[in-house]
């Protein structure tokens, strides 16, 4: 059984996107990123990061202890070559598919991160304009990248759908409030359609709906203590 300690984000959906297409039991552990459970002593012991998702194997193929990844690329890896599906391993595909795993985590999921972050922000922290232009013309040139890579095969890795499909998928979801247009990439756009018809990427990107919240509805002082634990975290310091 996999216990995966979860906030609705693109993040975490891509993970519960590969759970769903390998129909294997997991347990969702929610994690309220708002509130701050990301850095409870419990869940830092797990990741030193602070950041969700966290996989738990508890029946681990070794017959050992429990094994605990963290970061969402580390995972999906770990997810594909445990249950053996979604991560081809003759050596040039197993590297494709590797290789826009790590485009992922290092471009798309950053870069549009900080596009969402910025353009939310609006002029709350005074004049964000330059970010806004910055970040959101660089979601375009890596909605570009997806539109050329895909122009001359139906998947980021070449014929077969891969991981490296699932874990790019959950952060394109919200292209209209990263300020793009999807009819100005009809490659991308056959493929986004294609895998949002898949019924486990459907039941993947649903997991946690019911655990949003409406922050209008918190108080004031909640809404800052937050905004702080969100967006404006330094150092934690050594334990005692």
């Amino acid at each position: 059984m996999f216990d995966l300690h979860y906030w609705p984000t693109p993040n975490g959906k891509k993970v519960t996107i590969l759970l769903e297409e390998c129909d294997v039991p997991y347990n969702i552990v929610p994690g309220n990123i708002g509130r701050g459970d990301q850095f409870t002593p419990e869940f830092l012991k797990m990741n030193p990061n602070h950041r969700m998702p966290v996989l738990v194997d508890r029946a681990p193929k070794d017959g050992g202890e429990p094994i605990v990844v963290f970061e969402s690329g580390a995972i999906m890896l770990y997810l594909a070559e445990t249950l053996g599906k979604f991560y081809p391993q003759d050596v040039r595909t197993k590297y494709e598919v590797t290789e826009w795993l790590i485009w992922q985590m290092a471009n798309q999921g950053p870069k549009l991160g900080e596009c969402g972050h910025f353009r939310r922000l609006g002029d709350k922290q005074g004049d964000q304009s330059y970010a806004v232009r910055r970040f959101t013309d660089e979601a375009n040139r890596l909605y570009g990248v997806l539109n050329n890579r895909l122009y001359d095969r139906p998947y980021l890795a070449g014929n077969e759908y891969t991981i490296a499909d699932m874990i790019s998928y959950p952060w394109t979801a919200n292209w209209k409030t990263q300020g793009q247009d999807i009819e100005e990439f009809k490659y991308f756009k056959r493929w986004f359609e294609e895998l949002g018809a898949r019924p486990a990427v459907q039941r993947g990107m649903a997991v946690g709906a019911n655990l949003s919240e409406d922050a209008s509805k918190l108080t004031p002082e909640e809404q800052e203590r937050r905004a702080k634990i969100m967006y404006n975290q330094r150092a934690r310091p050594v334990p005692a």
